[in-house]
């Protein structure tokens, strides 16, 4: 039997099961879409469905979510046979597991762009959530909308049909601004700082390549707050889909597994209706920013680290390679010497106890997370958990070494991908790749070469002949190290 509304009439009737599993306590046949998710993937579905699922339990109401793949159709294929249901397994010695009812319809953008647009339009959308990731944004290195990327040039020539999620949420709003609809609230909840500061500046000016009113109506009437999203999330294998499936009786094709922590931060300056979140844990506070370049810094900064040394030493998942004491001893250094001088925390948060904390949860050996996973779309990844950091320790004074080897170990790891042949996902592969098809060896001539890619690295490198010298040391030691590469960290 498959996970439905019907077997999970079936589940409700099962006095007991051989874990603990929670399933929904209110009427999802009542419950209408107040939510469209931009953005369907694992993440979602283990961290803001799941928020959104507890309101729902305690206090009910009109927050169903309409979930939106931008492309992938897999997602709609799996969950349309079971109403949209789905399990999330939180992993730890005891494991918890939950159905989920919130998610009531998918939709994929690349084939449903009227639909999905229709559903965004409806007054009864009061909010409209994204993970599209950081490249989702079509941000340059500057932070600002590129308005040369192809789904951008392709919103401004056909805005009645986008293909992006900024576009989606331009003609979306243009029709609730037509039709006298109240403005929904936008919750960007990817990994980038000031995040919904910088969505709505892009908003704003796509909006601006259409109708200068427009982009004055969202200025002031659609409110984007900054947000912090935690939760470890790795992808689920086809043996956790059998295991899941075997806890729960019946076959959920989708489940989603992630670590037992949580946590949700939100800018408090939300005027319009939103699920009672506030009274489940997710956090209102006007220091958002606080949080996002905490956890940005440490918790992803270590994340990246272990992601690309991780792999030059060998390992696949997150757990094997902070299990590394080599690896551990240098993540502990970096944190202590660099990363915490480059944060002013949220007041109360005694930062080397909450890396301390980061570091047992990688620990965590029920969540498999690959390290490939993270690894990924490294150009947009490394300047904000990096580079930034690495530039204000420069700028105050503050002694900086091991970022220059995470830097250079994500370039020897890209130059591993050209070498092997091997799958490299980063929206800037084909670039990259060619790129490190010319280093030589020498380490002075190929890290000049890879500081002269246009709009990689922050400007304020460009000329910085210190940067340079020590990336060129860094670089050299790795290659030295050969596949010892743990030695580079004595």
């Amino acid at each position: 039997m498959k996970l439905s509304n019907e077997t999970l009439g079936l589940l409700r009737e099962k006095s007991q099961f051989s874990e603990q599993v929670d399933l929904p306590k209110y009427d999802r046949e009542k419950t209408k879409i107040g939510i469209v998710h931009l953005g369907l993937g694992a993440f979602h579905r283990s961290h803001q469905a799941y928020y959104t699922e507890c309101a729902l339990n305690q206090f009910g109401g009109d927050w169903g979510i309409c979930g939106v793949s931008m492309r992938s159709t897999w997602l709609k294929e799996s969950l349309d046979p079971q109403d949209c249901l789905y399990t999330i397994a939180k992993m730890d010695v005891t494991s918890e597991y939950q159905v989920i009812g919130a998610l009531k319809e998918v939709l994929v953008a690349a084939k449903q762009v009227d639909q999905v647009l229709a559903r965004m339009s409806h007054a009864d959308t009061k909010v409209v959530t994204l993970t599209v990731t950081e490249k989702g944004y079509c941000l340059n290195s500057d932070g600002k909308i590129d308005l040369t990327h192809p789904g951008i040039q392709h919103d401004i020539a056909t805005p009645s049909a986008p293909q992006t999620a900024i576009g989606l949420l331009v003609e979306s709003l243009k029709t609730r601004q037509q039709n006298s609809i109240e403005a929904f609230t936008v919750i960007a909840c990817d990994n980038l700082p000031e995040n919904g500061s910088k969505l709505k500046a892009a908003v704003v000016q796509l909006a601006q390549q259409q109708d200068q009113a427009l982009a004055d109506w969202i200025q002031s009437h659609v409110c984007f707050p900054s947000t912090m999203v935690d939760s470890i999330t790795p992808k689920t294998e086809d043996s956790e889909i059998e295991r899941i499936s075997a806890v729960l009786t019946v076959q959920d094709d989708a489940p989603v597994q992630r670590e037992m922590f949580t946590q949700w931060v939100i800018e408090d300056e939300i005027k319009g209706e939103v699920p009672a979140w506030d009274k489940v844990g997710v956090i209102f506070t006007n220091d958002v920013s606080a949080f996002e370049h905490t956890k940005l810094r440490i918790l992803n900064g270590l994340h990246s680290t272990l992601a690309y040394m991780g792999r030059l030493a060998g390992y696949e998942l997150v757990s094997q390679a902070v299990a590394d004491p080599k690896l551990k001893a240098f993540l502990l250094r970096m944190v202590a010497n660099e990363v915490i001088p480059s944060i002013k925390p949220p007041q109360g948060l005694d930062l080397t106890q909450y890396s301390r904390d980061i570091i047992k949860r990688f620990e965590n050996p029920k969540v498999a997370h690959q390290l490939e996973q993270i690894a990924c779309d490294g150009s947009i990844k490394i300047p904000v958990r990096i580079l930034e950091p690495l530039q204000q320790n420069l700028s105050n004074g503050v002694e900086v070494k091991d970022y220059y080897l995470v830097v250079a170990a994500w370039i020897r790891f890209i130059w591993n991908k050209q070498q092997t042949s091997a799958q490299f996902n980063d929206p800037r592969a084909d670039e990259l790749l060619s790129l490190v098809a010319q280093f030589t060896g020498d380490a002075a001539q190929d890290i000049e070469l890879f500081l002269s890619v246009p709009n990689l690295l922050p400007n304020a490198f460009a000329d910085n002949q210190s940067f340079k010298q020590n990336l060129v040391a860094a670089y050299q030691a790795v290659i030295a190290a050969g596949d010892d590469f743990t030695s580079v960290l004595d």
